[in-house]
């Protein structure tokens, strides 16, 4: 065994969980493949909101790779971050689009959200809001942010367009870009029903060299154009995040929304990863949680000094981990990754958002799996949870689902006789959306 193998065996305890370099470093690029896509849908999102870009696209690789390294580096966890889905869509159509805020104000909530939610884990609070919570709507929310994502996914397809009459009704799907969409759509679905990895990243790829082959995609013309000579740079952004608007505005509902979206889906992301990586004790304890909430903390305020959105460990992690990853090294393999295709950034910038909507209504049917895990026969749960999950969509809100889902579970309970289910701390956070719901209106 060289010197550097012997390193990595000692730094990343590799003997002690059983794997060995070359099944790392397997690991990690099979993480890096099923989780690629990313850095073509974020920018577009991003972009919509007003964000330059090529600034966009620099700011999420390089949060990816250094969020993920230190992931690698400080939890030894094979678990990989980058800008969360959901959060964005919450980011650039609910706090940009909705509420009209400008992206910088918008990157100082996600700061400030990021800093409550490091303080909320140093402090062991995290765990009491969790418990909180009935497991009815956390199961909601995922499946309510699932629906808000695919709805916004089928409106970059131009499947759905708005209506006077109706709000929304069915596109022209003889449109090129539509066409195109639901061609990627189908591609991609039958390659991840098959098991392929990397099934979303290849769609994506697929459906722009179609475009470019038909016309409705720029084509490069140049290598400068497909590789870059120079690393995209963040200066657009970098810094750009305004504490001072964000703070002066009064989001505490926005941040709250960020802060508790990011806690309940970081939470459940790492319980689930970690069990498939045999990092659960007897006892249901979790190797080095606290170090895996700390790196996601700082990796959030981080990403809005950037210039992005709330960071977040990615399910998509679980490909690597089935592949054999169970370290550090896993992840650290997926930065290097993200930091090589640092060169190909220019390329990124070509992806048309119609090639990256399929992408939205894929993730948004996968988070739709837990539906059939909630209970809907006790009105007193079922009611709730469906407010919760039918007022995202609707009103282009993940807020909005927490507010109504939040309340009406409050109501519901004490009116039916229950009042003993609901904890205390729903009492504080009912209270906060209820009157912030009256002051907006």
């Amino acid at each position: 065994m060289s010197e550097s193998a012997n390193f990595l065996e000692r730094f990343f305890k590799l003997r002690e969980k059983g794997t060995d370099v070359r099944t790392e470093l397997i690991a990690g690029l099979t993480t890096f493949i099923a989780l690629a896509y990313i850095m073509f849908v974020n920018p577009n999102i991003l972009a919509d909101a007003g964000i330059p870009k090529e600034a966009a696209i620099a700011s999420t690789i390089w949060i990816a790779a250094l969020s993920t390294m230190v992931m690698g580096i400080f939890a030894n966890y094979p678990v990989a971050l980058a800008p969360g889905m959901g959060l964005n869509a919450f980011f650039a159509y609910y706090v940009c689009g909705v509420l009209g805020l400008h992206w910088t104000v918008a990157l100082g909530a996600v700061f400030f959200s990021g800093v409550l939610f490091l303080i909320l884990t140093i402090g062991g609070i995290r765990q009491a809001i969790i418990n909180s919570v009935p497991q009815n709507l956390k199961l909601s929310i995922g499946v309510g942010i699932g629906l808000f994502i695919a709805f916004i996914g089928l409106k970059g397809t131009g499947l759905i367009v708005p209506d006077p009459a109706t709000f929304i009704t069915l596109g022209s799907v003889a449109k090129p870009e539509t066409m195109l969409s639901l061609f990627g759509l189908l591609l991609t679905g039958v390659l991840m029903a098959r098991n392929v990895q990397g099934a979303i990243l290849i769609g994506i790829v697929v459906t722009t060299l179609v475009a470019m082959a038909t016309g409705n995609a720029p084509v490069p013309a140049s290598v400068d154009q497909i590789v870059s000579t120079s690393l995209p740079h963040m200066g657009a952004t970098f810094g750009q995040l305004d504490i001072m608007g964000a703070w002066n505005y009064g989001i505490v509902s926005i941040i709250f929304t960020f802060t508790v979206v990011e806690l309940f889906d970081n939470m459940g992301t790492l319980i689930g990863l970690t069990q498939k990586a045999g990092m659960v004790d007897k006892d249901g304890k979790i190797e080095n949680l606290d170090r895996a909430l700390t790196t996601d903390a700082v990796g959030t305020m981080a990403s809005a000094v950037f210039g992005t959105s709330t960071v977040t460990s990615y399910i998509e992690s679980a490909a690597g981990i089935a592949a054999g990853g169970k370290t550090g090294l896993t992840a650290v393999t997926v930065a290097v990754m993200f930091l090589i295709s640092l060169m190909f950034a220019p390329l990124i910038g070509l992806v048309p958002g119609f090639a990256t909507a399929p992408a939205l209504i894929l993730v948004g049917a996968m988070m739709m799996t837990a539906v059939d895990q909630i209970e809907f026969r006790d009105f007193t749960d079922g009611l709730p949870a469906f407010l919760t999950i039918i007022m995202m969509p609707l009103t282009s809100s993940i807020a909005n689902g927490f507010a109504f889902g939040f309340v009406s579970y409050v109501f519901m309970k004490s009116s039916a006789g229950k009042v003993r289910e609901v904890h205390w701390v729903m009492w504080l956070v009912s209270l906060a959306f209820l009157v912030n719901l009256i002051m907006r209106a």
